[in-house]
């Protein structure tokens, strides 16, 4: 039998598959390039479910019609009101499809031009490339690889530590992808660690000078590995572990704190994405109940610095401040904050394009990460005057 769809003529259905690093697709339905019915599986050990990475084979210029029937059950379904999918030929560059949501399915409309393409949340940071990323970094100057622990899978939990120890230096933690289904966290970690190899540059000269950096580029590689959106293998937000991690169901958290327990932190910047909000921003610690004195001007004050540096953030668009006395100490940022009296602070990418500074073909994607994570590192330069 020969299916036809447009111009393309099809002697095969076409073939969806997500056995693969981070891939996450059920099939309902996949006997027609333009009737394929999908739903995305929830996280291993939790309900929540968002992420999706898959490949459709066998429909090059076929028009197809993918729909994600449960997308309406999504941890953040509203996210997927104009939101555009990311595809790929090549697992390099990345760019954006046509995509419409009705408030239940989430209907991915695309002619593909090679017969093999890869449809995803947004662009994948595999576990092979993270690996890559470490080797670079600890091949730097002045970089030291330290495993910290491991994750319930097993596999390992690295930070690297950048510059010469030195009395008096600035503790520099820089956390990123505890929510595993946040790639763009990584992407943004690779941009900051590339940065800092580049001695010569005035402001990662002055970073380096003044700070060591304790960089974990990945703090959940089991579910980045699983294809989840949120948890770890165990089913732990880890991003709500902070105040009391569980060493069997947060290992991750439990071994990241006790080395900044061992080092102090000055300051901290964990980097997640939202699924809302088409903007970039940052998320503090407004609602401790005693911040010390200069806490908040503190923070205040990064804000401002990093609106100035780059037009890929903003502060007008991001969460309402929890009030004065209403933080939630098991939040990473919350916590530091509370523990360290430190500059703690969560920063926000979007999984739509950014508004603030929109790319049509490719939409907020790992360029962009890079871009706004080497913005920060003049800013941190600065903050620790």
């Amino acid at each position: 039998m020969t299916y036809h769809y447009g111009a393309a003529a099809q002697t095969r259905p076409p073939r969806i598959s997500a056995a693969f690093d981070s891939g996450n697709i059920e099939v309902e339905a996949a006997s027609r390039c333009d009737d394929i019915r999908l739903r995305i599986r929830s996280d291993n050990a939790s309900s929540h479910l968002q992420w999706f990475h898959f490949r459709l084979a066998g429909a090059a210029g076929a028009d197809c019609r993918m729909q994600i029937v449960n997308a309406g059950d999504a941890a953040f379904a509203k996210g997927f009101a104009d939101y555009q999918a990311c595809a790929s030929y090549d697992r390099e560059d990345w760019f954006r499809v046509p995509t419409s949501y009705d408030g239940k399915v989430l209907t991915i409309s695309h002619r593909p031009a090679h017969n093999a393409c890869w449809y995803a949340y947004f662009a994948p940071y595999p576990l092979e490339r993270h690996a890559a990323l470490l080797a670079r970094a600890q091949a730097m100057p002045d970089a030291l690889l330290l495993p910290l622990g491991r994750t319930c899978d097993g596999r390992d939990l690295d930070a690297v530590r950048i510059g010469r120890p030195a009395a008096g230096k600035r503790q520099v933690w820089v956390i990123a992808r505890q929510h595993p289904g946040e790639t763009m966290a990584e992407w943004w970690m690779e941009g900051f660690l590339d940065r800092l190899a580049r001695t010569d540059e005035p402001a990662v000269a002055r970073l380096r000078e003044r700070a060591l950096i304790h960089a974990v580029p990945n703090m959940n590689p089991d579910g980045s590995f699983r294809g989840n959106i949120r948890t770890n293998a165990a089913g732990t937000d880890l991003n709500r572990a902070w105040l009391k991690p569980d060493p069997e169901t947060a290992p991750e958290v439990h071994a990241v704190r006790e080395e900044m327990f061992r080092t102090g932190v000055d300051v901290c910047l964990d980097v997640h994405g939202d699924e809302a909000l088409p903007y970039a921003f940052i998320a503090g610690y407004e609602g401790l109940a005693h911040p010390l004195p200069g806490q908040l001007e503190r923070l205040a004050a990064f804000r401002q610095a990093l609106d100035a540096a780059t037009p890929l953030f903003q502060t007008k668009h991001g969460y309402p401040p929890a009030p004065p006395g209403r933080a939630n100490l098991n939040v990473c940022t919350s916590y530091l904050a509370h523990t360290f009296g430190c500059l703690s602070m969560t920063l926000e990418q979007p999984f739509k394009d950014n508004e603030a500074a929109p790319r049509p073909r490719t939409g907020y994607d790992p360029a962009a990460c890079r871009e706004l994570a080497e913005a920060c590192i003049e800013v941190l330069a600065d903050s620790l005057d």
